[in-house]
């Protein structure tokens, strides 16, 4: 007990000889703190963003009514509305997009949101769409840019939903069911 008594007062201030090696401890510390406080608000404004994406997507899918199924998302950017339209297990997102530098900022936010596989992002030519036809059960675009609607009507399943941005206005296009198919 003495032996712990002696070594608490050796590191009282009056011990140090001044309050200089304190000084110098702040002046590590608040650096350090200062650096943690920077972090912390970059996570929370990617956190506030995410929550954004998280909404938007929510609006989409209860918009387009689609319960399951493929997802494409054509003009995927940074890949964070792509990632947030897998609302559940019973989604399988791809993103598309013409530029290969949003393709590979798209693929590095989806693996670190650990759903690289269940969301998946490619490079396209822009015009043609690299599915078979009836395939698709949800088509979302900001802007199809060079995709012909044709295009995308091929590629939607019967009653598939396309959910399209024109003009600054959101537009849903659904496929019939073909008289000839069974239900």
């Amino acid at each position: 007990m003495r032996a712990r008594i002696r070594f608490l007062k050796g590191l009282a201030p009056a011990r140090l000889g001044s309050a200089r090696p304190r000084q110098a401890a702040l002046g590590l510390i608040i650096p350090a703190v200062g650096g943690l406080v920077l972090a912390l608000s970059v996570l929370s404004a990617a956190s506030a963003q995410q929550t954004q994406q998280g909404q938007a997507a929510k609006e989409i899918l209860d918009a387009a009514g689609v319960k399951g199924g493929l997802i494409v998302h054509v003009g995927c950017g940074d890949g964070k509305l792509t990632a947030a339209l897998r609302a559940g297990d019973s989604y399988l997102v791809h993103g598309l997009d013409t530029d290969a530098r949003h393709v590979d900022k798209a693929r590095a936010h989806i693996r670190l949101l650990g759903l690289y596989g269940k969301v998946s992002v490619d490079r396209f030519d822009g015009e043609k769409l690299p599915y078979i036809d009836n395939l698709v059960n949800l088509l979302v675009a900001d802007d199809l840019g060079d995709v012909p609607m044709a295009e995308v009507m091929r590629v939607l399943a019967p009653k598939g939903v396309a959910y399209i941005q024109r003009d600054g206005k959101w537009t849903k296009t659904a496929k019939a069911w073909p008289e000839q198919m069974d239900e």
